[in-house]
């Protein structure tokens, strides 16, 4: 009995050990990936809100240059009346 149980533990604890390592190895792997993604998302976050951030400008501008050339053609036609 207890040299079959010793045979098992020689046979069994390398592979478990092996094992241990090999998920050990996996997990590192894991988090150095995800930490590379978390990196990457956060960049692409950025660049999103910058591109927000400039599309919010250029609809502010066209919106005043709209109102400019409203008033323009509320002008012109003053001159027009007035003419």
């Amino acid at each position: 009995m207890e040299a079959s149980r010793q045979l098992i533990q020689e046979l069994v604890a390398p592979k478990i050990s092996a094992l241990e390592a090999r998920i050990d190895a996996a997990g590192k792997k894991f988090e150095s990936l995800a930490a590379r993604m978390e990196k990457r998302l956060d960049a692409m976050d950025a660049k999103m809100e910058r591109d927000q951030n400039q599309i919010m400008d250029t609809l502010h501008r066209m919106e005043s240059y709209h109102q400019l050339a409203e008033q323009i053609v509320k002008v012109e036609g003053k001159l027009q009346q007035a003419a």
